[in-house]
């Protein structure tokens, strides 16, 4: 960032325009009035977020393809995925709740996931996704929607619960979707807006020079 010109940045708490100023590596810099931290140099947290992602994408299709749970009665053993839960609460009459479901532990994700691993796999290699802005813009929007955890938490209660009765399995997506959950928040965590644009203006830097 040193041969880049100084740029004004707003304090998302007190409104303050301050002037950015480059930072070593793992270094924050923070608003002169709030102390509200304005931005963080991360290391390496293009690639460090995109291996994230990719991990999430493989536990992602693991949980929506395996069972979450078996349950067991009278030696019968019947098996259910996350989507069959959603038809199942449809055809129950349960139809907000299945939308729910549906848009928050599945499209959204999913959404999440594809976007975050179509922008950051280019940007590895130093190469402009098609239509970053567009997809900038759509992980700004569905990140507050995403709630696998909260999913995760539901099915825990519903377990304690069934116990009582019936002899119930965790399946493969059950653990899945637990460490997904962890994924999902350490690709939160390491993703940077701020590093996404600097490696398009970097680029587009290199074909200017080209």
């Amino acid at each position: 960032m040193a041969d880049r010109p100084q740029q004004l940045i707003a304090c998302h708490n007190c409104d303050l325009l301050q002037r950015e100023i480059p930072l070593n590596p793992g270094c924050t810099a923070s608003c002169r009035r709030c102390g509200a931290v304005l931005y963080r140099n991360a290391t390496d947290s293009i690639v460090r977020t995109l291996a994230y992602t990719l991990a999430a994408v493989m536990l992602f299709l693991i949980a929506n393809l395996f069972p979450i749970l078996s349950i067991e009665m009278k030696g019968d053993r019947s098996a259910i995925t996350l989507l069959g839960a959603v038809i199942s609460l449809w055809d129950q009459q349960m139809k907000a709740v299945s939308v729910v479901v549906l848009i928050t532990t599945i499209v959204i994700p999913a959404i999440q996931l594809v976007s975050m691993a179509y922008l950051l796999l280019p940007l590895k290699f130093w190469r402009m996704p098609v239509g970053h802005t567009l997809f900038m813009r759509t992980l700004q929007h569905v990140q507050p929607w995403s709630m696998v955890e909260v999913f995760l938490l539901g099915v825990l209660v519903s377990l304690v619960k069934l116990t009582q009765n019936f002899k119930v399995v965790p399946g493969v997506a059950m653990w899945s979707f637990g460490l997904l959950t962890l994924l999902i928040a350490a690709v939160a965590s390491s993703f940077s807006a701020r590093d996404v644009w600097e490696r398009l203006d970097q680029i587009r830097q290199r074909r200017v020079r080209t």
